[in-house]
């Protein structure tokens, strides 16, 4: 599984780019982001990345939104991570 590193300064629509290989390669990806503007860019990612796939006419991804704690330079810090899922397609 692909892990997604998103900042407050990363395009949208890049990452949305690549949740979609990620998701085609692998059927889940990983997405963390640290404050604010870096979950607003990565909600928005995942919100272009579900239209891109479903005009492709595949079932809507599955997202799961949880948090997460990692250590930066000696700091304890909490960010969102967001697991996105690709259903199987029905035959």
């Amino acid at each position: 599984m692909d892990i997604l590193k998103v900042a407050s300064r990363s395009n949208p629509n890049s990452v949305s780019g690549a949740i979609a290989g990620a998701l085609e390669k692998d059927g889940v990806v990983e997405l963390h982001a640290i404050g604010a503007g870096a979950v607003n860019q990565t909600v928005k990612a995942i919100a272009i990345a579900r239209r891109l796939l479903e005009k492709e006419g595949d079932p809507p991804v599955r997202v799961v939104p949880g948090f997460m704690e990692l250590q930066i330079d000696g700091e304890l810090r909490t960010g969102m991570r967001f697991i996105v899922e690709r259903p199987a397609r029905m035959p």
